[in-house]
């Protein structure tokens, strides 16, 4: 019997269980806390059943197998789904590392809520001039300043999203590598536009998405993923945000810098992980 894949999804698991049995192929399903893990009792297959799995991960919403769930799936599966399916795959979701800088974020627009933006800012802005380049905590502080409720709650939800997955998948130690390396390079793209006053976790977030988009599409085995539709809809928030059609002000040269570091993270751990192979 040979592992296949473990999917977060039970119901994407079962799909693609149901569309392989229209195939003429059995898979098994062991439903786990957090995750779905499917096997292959017959060895033989597993050439059949990469090839179906890597078209499955492009586009695992297709109506082929939402059909192959209506002709060939039971209601007598073993997986259970929880009833607030939205609000557990969040907590499922979120590590020590996704919950605590998201508690940090938290804190933080508190303070500035309390104290001032100004107040909160002389202490984690990025470096104002050398004097403060010893400070070494500025030059990935910024990244937890937020000046708005929509401002916090969108970076908060991509960062749940996306590094839950990093974390989950690849570790806490990947998750960080992605973080401080991006806060720093996307703050000091930022700099070089608007000087010091900015600040935001969607360096970080636009660095994932590139990260974690890329390695799924390269990688699907590895169970990180951004469905290519959500990858478009950021792309396009990225090209309003540069012509200001939102009407506010949005650190652009942050998120560009962001996309196209987590993109060669990206590159480099997919070309490092085949020349293990």
């Amino acid at each position: 019997m040979v592992r296949v894949i473990s999917l977060p999804n039970p119901r994407l698991a079962q799909a693609f269980v149901d569309y392989m049995a229209t195939r003429g192929v059995q898979l098994e399903l062991e439903p786990r806390e957090q995750d779905v893990v499917l096997w292959l009792p017959d060895d033989a297959k597993l050439p059949q059943v990469e090839r179906e799995l890597e078209q499955f991960m492009k586009e695992p919403l297709h109506p082929r197998y939402q059909a192959a769930s209506w002709h060939s799936g039971t209601t007598d599966s073993g997986l259970r789904y929880a009833r607030f399916g939205y609000l557990q795959n969040l907590r499922q979701q979120a590590g020590p590392l996704t919950i605590g800088i998201s508690v940090i974020c938290i804190v933080v627009y508190l303070l500035m809520l309390t104290l001032g933006d100004n107040a909160v800012m002389t202490w984690l802005a990025w470096p104002a001039g050398s004097d403060q380049y010893f400070q070494v905590w500025r030059w990935i502080s910024h990244a937890f300043l937020h000046f708005s409720p929509l401002h916090i709650i969108f970076n908060l939800m991509w960062w749940w999203y996306l590094g839950g997955q990093v974390e989950k998948r690849l570790g806490g130690g990947k998750l960080l590598q992605i973080m401080i390396v991006s806060a720093f390079m996307s703050g000091w793209a930022q700099s070089l536009f608007s000087g010091v006053y900015f600040g935001g976790l969607s360096g970080v977030v636009y660095a994932l998405m590139g990260y974690v988009w890329w390695c799924g599409e390269r990688a699907p085995g590895l169970g990180i993923g951004m469905p290519r539709g959500l990858m478009v809809f950021a792309l396009l928030w990225l090209v309003a945000g540069h012509f200001g059609l939102f009407g506010m002000s949005i650190a652009n040269a942050a998120h560009i810098a962001g996309l196209i570091i987590g993109l060669l993270m990206g590159f480099w751990d997919m070309r490092h992980a085949r020349r293990q192979h």
